[in-house]
């Protein structure tokens, strides 16, 4: 695999943030961990935004502080996937089943260990933020999730349903 660092989105991206977007509408996948770039038609507008929410002051009041990174895999600068880290998890979705953490990876890059890697550097993102553990959760279903969550240390806690959807969380401690 190459190797690929978390950076925060900037305009260079604007083309493949957008591609990005694209493709996971066109699959008619969610965009975990992308900060409402669905619903964003410019990569200036959803960059805006999610700068927006890194602050409290500026942060939305119906949303929870957080950090948006994109992966861009360095042999070629091009994006891999996506996530983020909420501030805290004291929201009624949170808690129970939004988690501190959310991220996606490219439909065409699945499958190569870019989820692994890229919760592997968001968690330290993580632990210089401050937080002493995080709570991540993923479909039941999901096993490459699950697999990826288990490889950075996710202690399996419980399982609930949500919507009628099977939901499992999981604890990383620092």
């Amino acid at each position: 695999m190459s190797e690929i660092k978390l950076i925060k989105p900037t305009l260079k991206y604007a083309n493949d943030i957008m591609e990005y977007r694209q493709q996971f509408l066109d699959a008619g996948d969610s965009l975990d961990g992308c900060g409402g770039l669905k619903e964003c038609s410019t990569a200036e507008e959803w960059i805006h935004e999610i700068n927006m929410a890194e602050k409290e002051e500026t942060c939305p009041k119906d949303k929870v502080c957080s950090n948006i990174f994109i992966a861009v895999r360095e042999k070629d600068d091009r994006i891999v996937g996506v996530i983020d880290f909420r501030h805290h998890i004291d929201h009624p979705i949170l808690s129970v089943w939004g988690g501190h953490i959310g991220y996606s990876v490219h439909p065409l890059e699945r499958r190569k260990g870019y989820a692994t890697e890229m919760l592997r550097q968001n968690l330290i993102n993580c632990k210089q933020f401050g937080l002493n553990k995080v709570l991540i959760i993923c479909d039941a279903k999901n096993i490459g999730s699950k697999k990826t969550i288990i490889a950075n240390g996710g202690i399996f806690e419980k399982e609930i349903i949500v919507d009628g959807e099977r939901i499992e969380r999981y604890w990383v401690e620092f």
